[in-house]
Formats: C-alpha cells, structure tokens, sequence
C-alpha cells in the first residue's frame, strides 16, 4: 500500500450471520458489531479475533447498529419495521420500538445515548427517549421526500441524508434545518473530526467533501463503482484520507486534500463491499463483504493468531 497509510490484510472472518449487512466500530475501537441477515447483532473483539456474545429479537435482516458512549447498550435496526435496544452484558432486549411505516435503514445513539435516532424508506427519522416508557417517539423529522438512508449525530447536530439527493442538518442549539441538494441518492454521510465539513457518498460513484457553513463542494472523490447499492464512506482517525466501500469488490483510498486515489483493498471473491467502519484512533479498518468481515492493520502492528 502507499507510504502514507501503510495496511495489510489481518484476517478475515466468516461471521455466520448469513449476509453481513454492516459493520460498526464502538465509542473507543475496543470492539465492533455487525449485522446479519440472520436477524441476529453480533459483538466482536475484532483485534483478539473473539466473538463475544450474538443479540436476537428483529424478525428479519438486521441493517444497521451503534453501541451506546458507555458500551452498555446497543441498538439496531430491521426491515421488520423495528428499532430495537439490547442489554450488551445480558444479551436482553430492553426496548422494542415499532413506529416506522416501513424498513428501517439506520440507527444512531445521541451523544449522551438518552436518545435512539432512527432512519426509514417511509422518509422520516423518529426519535425515541430511552429514558421514558413512552413506546411512541418524542419527535419526528419527516423533512425528507424519499427513503432515509443514513444518519450521523453529533453534540448538537443531526446530519440525514437521503434518496431525494439531499442531506438534512438539524442543528439543535439555534432549532435550524439547513438543506443542501447534491443530486443524486444519498447513501452515507459522515462529519469529518473537526465537524467543519460532510463527506457525502451518491449513487453516482462519487464521494463530496461538503463544507458545512457554506455548502460549497471543496472536493470530490471518483475511481470507485456504486450505482445500485448503499454503501459506506467514512474518513481515517486524522482525516487525511478517505475510504467507500465498491461494488467491483473492493475499498477505495484517496488522499483528502489531492482527491487522488492512493490505493486499494481488494476484497477476493467479493463483488461489493458495502460497509466499512474505521478505529477512531488506531490505523484499523473493519471491513464487511458477503458473509465476512476483514480486518485491516498498520502492516507493523503484531499479526494475530489465526
């Protein structure tokens, strides 16, 4: 790989979930998640290679999933229509949350993790208090003309982007909703560190940096495939570079500043590879294709066992 992001192929690891629809790194990179067909959540030490405990109770494809700041909770999301909150300890489900019209395609905790935010194809996000009894949501954000597909929270900011080719920020301090159209669907949105800028993926093979006062486009990122499927982008713990998941099989690098591709992972015997989640401090990227999650290291860190 280039010099300036140097990793290797750890492991990969079949996951037994059927198809691994996401994979999610938890609040300090400890361990991750990820989400099967299977209905089922799994919780993965990714760097001892352990599987730690599997979570069940959606009634299909589990699409999405977050660990609370503290690492007690989790929460995920199906296209049973369902939102559901787990006791990671006990493995029980603590909250079972039925609002949505439709397919749920996302899930965040706030910051405090007080909250679970949900995104849906019915084109609302709903929100609902972890601390109330209240099975119904505290507040819904119906803004969006099409299907939710992602969603980012931050201390005082929601970000959602759409299949309306629109991204939504809600900031929560002023009560504002601004809107930018970039054009075609959206499929992931991220904050870069500095919450100064969004990366934003669309189904037209191309990642924009946005910056976030003006909304003016400071850079785009092509070289990739994606056109039929959502897929994750992300950034690196020190925002110099840029990462998406393909549908030719594997992920995609490029220098932040140059929007040069600098490499790429193929993933063997993979024809897309759909989510991706980076440690938020280590070089450390989890990876997830097919039935598997890979797992990927600064080539000096130790090898793992397998």
């Amino acid at each position: 790989m280039a010099d300036t992001l140097p990793v290797k192929l750890v492991y990969s690891q079949i996951c037994k979930q059927g198809a691994v629809r996401a994979v999610r790194f938890n609040v300090d990179g400890t361990y991750c998640l990820t989400c099967g067909s299977d209905k089922s959540v799994k919780l993965w030490n990714p760097h001892r290679k352990l599987l730690l405990k599997s979570y069940m109770g959606h009634g299909f494809e589990v699409l999405d999933a977050q660990s609370s700041s503290d690492n007690s909770q989790i929460c995920s999301c199906s296209m049973d229509k369902t939102v559901m909150v787990f006791d990671v300890a006990s493995g029980k489900s603590l909250r079972k949350y039925r609002g949505h019209a439709g397919i749920v395609n996302c899930v965040r905790f706030n910051e405090e993790s007080s909250l679970v935010l949900s995104g849906s194809i019915d084109s609302t996000v709903k929100i609902f208090d972890l601390k109330s009894r209240k099975m119904e949501p505290v507040q819904v954000l119906d803004e969006a003309k099409d299907s939710v597909t992602c969603i980012q929270v931050s201390d005082h900011e929601i970000l959602t982007g759409s299949a309306d080719g629109r991204i939504r920020r809600y900031d929560l301090r002023v009560g504002k909703l601004c809107t930018d159209l970039i054009g075609k669907s959206v499929t992931s949105v991220t904050f870069t560190r500095d919450s100064q800028c969004v990366l934003v993926s669309t189904l037209d093979s191309s990642l924009k940096l946005i910056d976030k006062g003006t909304g003016e486009m400071l850079n785009e990122y092509v070289g990739h495939k994606n056109t039929d499927c959502r897929i994750d982008s992300c950034l690196n713990a020190k925002d110099t570079h840029v990462f998406s998941g393909s549908e030719d099989g594997s992920v995609y690098i490029w220098d932040l500043i140059e929007g040069k591709v600098v490499h790429h992972l193929p993933h063997e015997g993979q024809k897309v590879v759909h989510s991706l989640t980076f440690h938020p401090s280590d070089n450390c990227l989890v990876t997830a294709a097919g039935d598997s999650m890979y797992v990927w290291k600064s080539k000096y860190a130790p090898s793992i066992d397998t």
